[in-house]
């Protein structure tokens, strides 16, 4: 395992201190836009790339910051913390991996026990209990995320309005399929992080 960073540690101290709020997982996401303007929403940490300081991000292949990563690889996320008054600033070059875009650096193994049987096609084969298994990154944050959230990628284009309660629970999703087309993984793999508190 890797040496865990200073800020990668700070931030882990953060999210355990800050864990009764519900608000703690969310954070700013900014981008460039194609017209050269900045462009914020708010995400969900997903969780840190095994073994790194990458941030992961689920997000709809469909949104128009898809379109912004392909045209300006770059983003910063703003991250504030109001119990402990702290706030995270982190800009680095993200990785947009979608069904089109193969992961074979990014891959994890779903079992640890799982004997590895070697490559194909860019992606990592593992035997388990004698059934052949291929996980890439993208499939694993896909699996690890609840089955009201994998529903939401059925629905309308982003931007148009959301499905109804009544209407995510009509549709029907294979709790064991893999990622359905719309689902994107976003990687930030971070080169600046700085940290300030922010008093009353």
């Amino acid at each position: 395992m890797g040496t865990v960073t200073q800020w990668k540690q700070l931030l882990l101290s953060a999210l355990e201190s800050n864990s009764h709020l519900k608000h703690s997982p969310y954070f700013q996401f900014a981008t460039i836009g194609c017209n050269g303007r900045p462009s914020n929403r708010t995400v969900v940490f997903r969780g840190f790339e095994e073994n790194s300081d990458r941030i992961q991000i689920n997000t709809d292949c469909r949104t128009r910051k898809i379109e912004e990563l392909k045209h300006c690889p770059f983003a910063e996320i703003c991250w504030y913390f109001s119990d402990s008054w702290e706030q995270f600033r982190i800009n680095g070059r993200v990785d947009v991996i979608d069904g089109s875009n193969p992961d074979p650096e990014k891959l994890q193994m779903s079992n640890g026990n799982a004997p590895f049987l070697g490559m194909r096609k860019g992606h990592l084969m593992l035997n388990v209990k004698s059934r052949l298994v291929i996980y890439s990154q993208r499939e694993k944050s896909w699996f690890a995320s609840s089955l009201k959230s994998r529903l939401q990628y059925l629905g309308p284009n982003p931007g148009l309005p959301c499905l109804s309660e009544q209407s995510l629970n009509e549709l029907f999703l294979d709790p064991s399929s893999g990622p359905v087309a719309s689902f994107c993984l976003l990687v930030l793999d971070p080169d600046q992080v700085q940290l300030s508190a922010i008093l009353n």
